[in-house]
């Protein structure tokens, strides 16, 4: 008789996060304790949008145009979320990706949609973006810690670009990215508790500003020489097209769309359903409210102290410049705090491209039939080998052109641009994808028409004030 004992039970294989099996769904938490545990899509996407666009783009506007498009700000940030939400519906009922469902948008050129193509070259748009996010990260490193040259040099600079760039993929090359997430998330919150602190205190010092200056911010006007700007403002704060593309991968990898669990037309999945959608929502206001805060408080600063100075953030002096926000309110010793500030919040940023932007190409690759996409080992190897060559790339945007600020325009206005696709998408997979029972809140349709509306007619002034037949003044 054998005594050997029989060999252990092989660990069960990870479920695949974009796949819905029957067997994985579970119902949706009923209380608002049980949902809260179940956020974090939304601020995986807070820490990721909290960045580039807030603290550079958004304080320029303040400096250039002063309290004069306040509004703009506060419908930048809150009236595209309804979008997001529509679309991360679909993404929840069908199990599948937002460039997926980009696809069933006609016509087809080959095998993707129009908009996957618009996508793809929205995407070498915002390489410039995503290069000057490196580029402001490494000039916040520059001025902390300048081993090479003079602060904000060409080889202080080079140097920092390629480190700041290496570490951010040897962290998510190693597997602890969780942990990279946890504390980029800290880092933003503690830099957005500090930036409101100071927007709030700003009235007891010599850069003070009334309500008159508020009221003012809402004359629902565009000053002569700010349209340029302006739709960069529109296209990057809040959650941008891209953004809500990718909000769709994060809901999937979550959970929320294998939890619901495949479509069997049985009411049981309808319910639970609904009750994860309900999740999604809250998550998806609550990485809204976050943005909103943030930026108005950017926004205020920026008019309140920048622009009666006639300091506007440019070149690769954008840090030194934003710096001003601190030192002429709080002192000196506030410079090193807001370049730490900086960085986490910008590296925040590159920690999220870094760790979407692959994803998004992986899928694109699986559309145009180069790689299997439902293919587990062949997604995770083309994701990392994308993870690897793409923040090179952009850092060699950024040695290129050597001016952050203009280079996170660029890629706004190719965001704001791409924007009118989403809506396009979003109403055509409404009635294509979405049962009609998911339909019926007359509340969240009128808020999904309104956002739509103020999206395409942004988008329409920006496309006639680009080609001339409309302008500024």
């Amino acid at each position: 008789m054998s005594t050997t004992a029989p060999a252990p039970a092989a660990a069960p294989a990870q479920a695949d996060p974009y796949a819905l099996r029957a067997e994985d769904a579970r119902p949706a938490p009923t209380t608002l304790a049980a949902r809260l545990r179940h956020l974090g899509p939304g601020f995986v996407l807070s820490a990721a949008v909290v960045g580039s666009g807030e603290l550079i783009t958004t304080t320029s506007l303040g400096a250039k145009a002063g309290f004069a498009l306040l509004w703009l700000v506060v419908v930048s940030t809150a009236v595209k979320v309804w979008v997001q939400m529509e679309l991360a519906r679909w993404t929840i009922l069908n199990g599948r990706t937002a460039l997926e469902g980009y696809r069933e948008v006609g016509p087809r050129i080959g095998r993707l949609s129009w908009i996957n193509w618009l996508w793809i070259g929205m995407d070498f748009a915002k390489m410039f973006q995503r290069g000057g996010i490196i580029g402001g990260t490494a000039a916040a490193c520059s001025v902390l810690w300048p081993v090479v040259g003079e602060p904000l040099g060409t080889a202080s600079l080079t140097l920092w670009a390629f480190v700041v760039t290496l570490v951010t993929i040897g962290l998510l090359q190693s597997g602890r990215y969780s942990l990279v997430e946890r504390a980029c998330v800290v880092s933003v919150i503690v830099f957005t508790l500090v930036t409101v602190s100071l927007a709030v205190s700003l009235p007891g010092t010599e850069f003070g500003y009334g309500a008159g200056d508020l009221g003012g911010g809402f004359s629902f006007e565009i000053p002569a020489g700010t349209v340029g700007i302006a739709l960069a403002v529109f296209g990057i704060t809040g959650v941008g097209a891209d953004e809500m593309t990718t909000y769709t991968y994060w809901c999937l990898e979550k959970g929320y769309a294998r939890w619901t669990g495949p479509d069997d037309g049985s009411e049981e999945r309808a319910r639970r359903a609904a009750g994860w959608i309900k999740v999604m929502r809250m998550d998806a206001l609550t990485g809204l409210a976050v943005c909103v805060l943030c930026t108005l408080s950017f926004y205020v600063i920026g008019a309140a102290v920048l622009h009666p100075q006639g300091l506007v953030p440019e070149g690769n002096q954008m840090i030194s410049t934003l710096s001003r926000l601190y030192t002429d309110t709080m002192g000196p010793w506030a410079e090193h705090v807001f370049l730490l500030g900086a960085f986490a919040v910008l590296f925040s940023t590159l920690i999220g491209s870094t760790a979407s932007v692959p994803r998004l190409w992986t899928n694109t690759l699986g559309l145009l039939g180069v790689i299997d996409w439902t293919d587990v080992r062949a997604r995770t190897r083309t994701i990392r080998i994308l993870t690897w060559t793409l923040p090179l790339v952009w850092t060699c945007f950024f040695l290129w052109v050597q001016s952050p600020v203009l280079m996170v325009q660029i890629g706004g206005i190719g965001g704001g641009v791409f924007l009118l696709a989403v809506v396009v998408a979003v109403w055509k997979l409404r009635y294509t994808g979405v049962p009609e029972r998911f339909r019926t809140n007359p509340w969240l349709t009128a808020a999904l028409v309104l956002s739509s509306l103020a999206i395409l007619c942004v988008g329409v002034y920006g496309i006639l004030e680009t080609m001339g037949v409309v302008t500024a003044e």
